[in-house]
């Protein structure tokens, strides 16, 4: 994870040039979904967001296995590592024949692969790790850069975050919530989960505007509450009087992402923990027929 963690900002600048892939994706002004699992749902989230605030069509996201068979599209994004996902594959092969779908796959030799009709492969973003953390920021920044975005601040932000020191506060907390506004609260989502797989940590993570709705009750002293990107105007003050941290991300929301995977690693390290191999965990969900 240490090693393939910390190749991502020279991936991501290798994505925003691959202007031959950029050309597979949905053209402006389709309707799509974007569908995955796990991390590649909450990345999918991520892009549906940008993609409409930059006007380049309606754009939902969902979850592979909740996503629907009879909504009209004229195009489907298929988001995963592996390209074994039962879900996803499921879904493709039910939208085969009836709507163009496109994969954008780590691995090229897939069955992914032959079902859809336009694969996008990203087999130098693959990884060996079970918890994902490359391929899914290099399939975004692919997305972002598709969408016109020029990612070169991103690019020198993640390379911050690679090589800054991680203060105490971020490795020893007991608990964690996680916040995003718009297109960041899909990166806060796997902010989360990266610290429940690797790190068996305790994390939560909500849009932000939500957090003071419920939330809010869990911060206390020895706890963190991260936000990605802007926060609501008063929102640190209402944490800081709570007696948790308040840690206000001041790096492109991506790259903040990167700081979360390398404490989720620290604490891995900590604790013992092989963050390659989660308990209960496999590189891909294949269920049994």
């Amino acid at each position: 994870m240490a090693t393939e963690l910390a190749s991502q900002p020279d991936l991501w600048a290798r994505a925003a040039g691959l202007t031959d892939l950029q050309a597979l994706l949905p053209a402006r002004g389709e309707r799509i979904a974007v569908v995955g699992c796990g991390t590649s749902w909450f990345m999918a989230q991520s892009y549906a967001i940008l993609r409409e605030r930059a006007g380049h069509g309606e754009t939902d996201a969902f979850a592979a296995s909740e996503a629907p068979d009879a909504r009209d599209y004229d195009a489907i994004v298929a988001l995963t590592r592996s390209g074994t996902t039962t879900e996803v594959l499921q879904y493709v092969e039910r939208a085969r024949g009836r709507v163009k779908t496109i994969g954008v796959i780590g691995d090229a030799s897939s069955p992914l692969v032959p079902l859809v009709d336009e694969a996008v492969t990203l087999p130098f973003a693959d990884e060996e790790s079970v918890v994902q953390t490359r391929f899914a920021t290099t399939a975004l920044a692919l997305f972002r850069a598709s969408l016109g975005e020029d990612l070169e601040q991103a690019v020198a932000d993640a390379r911050t975050a690679v090589a800054e020191d991680l203060p105490p506060v971020l490795i020893d907390a007991d608990q964690y919530s996680f916040l995003g506004l718009g297109w960041s609260y899909g990166l806060a989502q796997e902010a989360a989960l990266k610290m429940r797989e690797a790190s068996q940590s305790w994390t939560e993570a909500y849009p932000s505007m939500e957090y003071r709705h419920g939330p809010l009750a869990i911060a206390a002293p020895g706890r963190v509450t991260w936000q990605f990107g802007d926060a609501p105007e008063g929102l640190a003050g209402e944490v800081a009087a709570t007696g948790a941290h308040f840690e206000q991300g001041r790096l492109d929301p991506l790259a903040e992402l990167v700081r979360a995977q390398r404490v989720a690693l620290a604490r891995a390290v900590d604790r013992g923990l092989d963050p390659d191999r989660p308990r209960n965990l496999t590189r891909s969900v294949i269920l049994d027929a």
